[in-house]
C-alpha cells in the first residue's frame, strides 16, 4: 500500500503501451501528480519527447501528427471543454485519453460526439488524483483549503468545490489501494461529517462497485480529522529536517524553490527534495537540526575523499574509471551542494529570528503549565528586537490558545503589546484563532489536561524530563493515532459513518496511517 508505487504504475502503464514519439498532456494538477513520481530522464526513456499543458497547447494550431498524444487529466467540466476543442480539430495523429478519477456518462457522450475524426484510441480511469509527496503522505494541493472555516464569507459554491474536491481526492486513493474503509469523523467539525458522509456515499451508493473489494481480515479505518482540533502544532517552529526546510524555505510538489532567500547559479535554484530520488533526504528525513549537521559533514567528507581519488588520474584505465564512474559522481557532488546549501541557509534564518529562543518559550506554552512564567516569557521576547513579527504573532496565539479560560486581562495586555510592536498583525487574528479554534470548538484533549491517562503520561514524562526541549511537543494525532491502536478512540468524540460499530477491541487501522505512526516514534 505504498502511494508513490500506485501512482507510478500507472503512469507507466500510460506510457509503456503506446509505442513511438509522444507527447505528454497535463492539467495544472495532474503536471504535479506525475511530476513527484517521474523524472524527466524516466519520461524520455518512454520515449516522451514533449510534455505541455491543456490549456496551452489549447492554443496552438500547429500540426503535430507525427506523435501519439497521451492526455492525463482531472474529469473537470474545463477540461472535458479542451478535449472536445481539441477532438473537433485534431492536431495529432492519435490520442490516448487517461483521467485521474471517474468519469460521467455525459462526459463519455460528450467526449465521443466530438471525436468525429476517429482520433481516439482509447479511454480509461487512472485513479491517480491526489499528489503522493512520499509512500505514505500525499496531498490534494487545495490552495484555499482554509475556506471552510469561514462559512460566514465565504462563497457557498467554494465551499462546496472543497469538499467535491476531498472526497474526489480520498476516493481516488482508496481505488488505487483498492480498499474500501470503516468511516469515522471528528465530531465537533461540520465539515469533517459533511465530508465524512459525502465519501460514504460514494463509496458504498453511487460507486459501490467499483469499491468493492476482497474484504480483508481487518478493515481499513479513514478518520476524518479537522485542521481546528490541533492549532498549536502548526504554530510552533519545527527543528526536523523535512519540516524546517517547509517552514522556513518552502517545499512544493517535493520542489525547493530557492530564488527568495539568495542568489544561486542557475542549476540550484530551484531543487528536488523528494524522499524517492535522494538517499540521504530519505534517511535524514526526521532527523533533528543538530543531527543534520554532523551527518552532512560526513556526506561532506566521504564526497572530499571521492573527488581525491578522481584528481589521481595517471593511466588510461585510472581515466576510463573516471569517465565510468562521472555520472555518480556528479550525482554525488549535485546533493551534497544541495544539502549543504539549505541546511546553511536555515542556519541563517534560525540565527537571525533568533528561533531557538523563540523555539524554547512556545514548547513551554504547548507542552507546561506556569501561566505567570508563560506571561513573562512571552512579554519578553515581544520586546525583543530581534524577533520576527511572525514569529511574536505565534508566541500571543500559543499563549491564547493556553490561557484563554485563565488570563483575560494578561491576554488583553498581550493584545496591545503585539498591536505596538507589530503593526500588520491585528489583534482581530488572535481573536479570530479564539473563536475559529479555542477550547469550545475542538475535539480530543489538545493538553493532555482533561482524561486521567494523558494527565499521568504528562506527570511521568515531566518527571524523566525530555532529550530535547525543543521537540518535547506531540502533536494531538500521535495521540489519536495511539488510541485507534489501542481500541481507545472515543466513539462519541469521532462517531462512525453508517452501521458501523465497534467489536471488542479495534485494532484494524488504515496502513498509511499505521506506517505515519511509526515514522514518530
Amino acid at each position: 500500500m505504498v502511494l508513490v508505487s500506485a501512482v507510478r504504475d500507472y503512469v507507466y502503464r500510460m506510457l509503456q503501451d503506446i509505442s513511438g514519439m509522444k507527447v505528454l498532456i497535463l492539467d495544472s494538477q495532474t503536471v504535479s501528480i506525475v511530476s513527484v513520481v517521474y523524472s524527466q530522464s524516466e519520461l524520455l526513456q518512454k520515449e516522451v519527447f514533449l510534455v505541455e499543458l491543456i490549456d496551452s497547447i489549447s492554443k496552438s494550431k500547429e500540426s503535430m501528427s507525427h506523435l501519439k498524444a497521451v492526455y492525463f487529466l482531472r474529469p473537470t467540466s474545463e477540461n472535458i471543454q479542451y478535449m472536445r476543442r481539441q477532438l473537433s480539430n485534431p492536431r495529432f495523429g492519435e490520442c490516448h485519453l487517461f483521467f485521474s478519477n471517474m468519469l460521467k456518462d455525459t462526459q463519455i457522450h460528450l467526449l465521443a460526439d466530438s471525436d468525429e475524426q476517429e482520433v481516439v484510441q482509447q479511454v480509461q480511469e487512472f485513479y491517480a488524483d491526489f499528489i503522493s509527496v512520499d509512500p505514505y503522505h500525499f496531498t490534494l494541493n487545495m490552495p484555499s483549503n482554509h475556506y471552510y472555516i469561514l462559512p460566514a464569507v465565504v462563497d457557498p459554491s467554494n465551499l462546496q468545490h472543497f469538499c467535491d474536491r476531498a472526497v474526489d481526492g480520498i476516493g481516488a486513493v482508496f481505488l488505487a489501494l483498492k480498499r474500501r474503509p470503516i468511516i469515522r469523523y471528528s465530531r465537533a467539525s461540520d465539515i469533517a461529517k459533511r465530508i465524512a458522509h459525502e465519501t460514504a456515499k460514494l463509496m458504498y451508493q453511487q460507486e459501490s462497485g467499483l469499491f468493492d473489494f476482497r474484504r480483508m481480515e481487518m478493515s481499513p479505518l479513514l478518520l476524518i480529522v479537522d485542521r481546528r482540533d490541533d492549532p498549536v502544532t502548526p504554530l510552533l517552529n519545527q527543528w526536523t529536517y523535512q519540516a524546517m526546510v517547509h517552514e522556513l524555505i518552502g517545499i512544493q510538489d517535493n520542489k525547493v524553490d530557492l530564488r527568495s532567500i539568495g542568489k544561486f547559479p542557475k542549476d540550484q535554484q530551484e531543487v528536488v527534495l523528494s524522499s524517492e530520488q535522494d538517499a540521504f533526504f530519505k534517511a535524514n528525513m526526521y532527523e533533528n537540526f543538530g543531527d543534520i549537521g554532523m551527518n552532512i559533514k560526513r556526506m561532506v567528507d566521504d564526497f572530499q575523499q571521492v573527488a581525491k581519488s578522481n584528481q589521481n588520474i595517471q593511466t588510461i584505465e585510472d581515466m576510463a574509471k573516471f569517465v565510468d564512474n562521472y555520472p555518480e559522481y556528479r550525482k554525488m557532488h549535485g546533493n551534497v551542494s544541495k544539502h549543504v546549501t539549505l541546511v546553511t541557509e536555515m542556519s541563517k534564518i534560525v540565527e537571525e529570528r533568533k528561533l531557538m529562543l523563540v523555539s524554547e518559550t512556545e514548547q513551554d506554552l504547548a507542552c507546561n503549565g506556569g501561566q505567570v512564567a508563560a506571561f513573562e516569557a512571552v512579554t519578553n521576547l515581544l520586546n525583543n528586537e530581534s524577533v520576527s513579527d511572525i514569529d511574536r504573532l505565534r508566541l500571543v496565539m500559543l499563549y491564547a490558545l493556553r490561557y484563554e479560560k485563565e488570563s483575560p486581562v494578561q491576554l488583553m495586555q498581550l493584545f496591545n503589546k503585539l498591536a505596538s510592536r507589530s503593526a500588520k498583525y491585528k489583534p482581530g487574528l488572535v481573536q479570530f484563532l479564539l473563536k475559529q479554534a479555542g477550547a469550545d470548538k475542538r475535539t480530543g484533549d489538545l493538553y493532555g489536561n482533561r482524561d486521567f491517562l494523558n494527565i499521568a503520561r504528562n506527570m511521568a514524562r515531566g518527571l524523566k524530563g525530555v532529550e530535547n526541549v525543543y521537540t518535547q511537543h506531540q502533536p494531538l494525532l500521535f495521540q489519536t493515532m495511539e488510541s485507534i491502536i489501542k481500541g481507545r478512540l472515543r466513539d462519541v468524540d469521532y462517531p462512525y459513518v453508517g452501521n458501523h460499530f465497534q467489536q471488542g477491541r479495534f485494532v484494524a487501522i488504515y496502513k498509511v496511517i499505521e506506517l505515519f505512526w511509526e515514522s514518530l516514534q
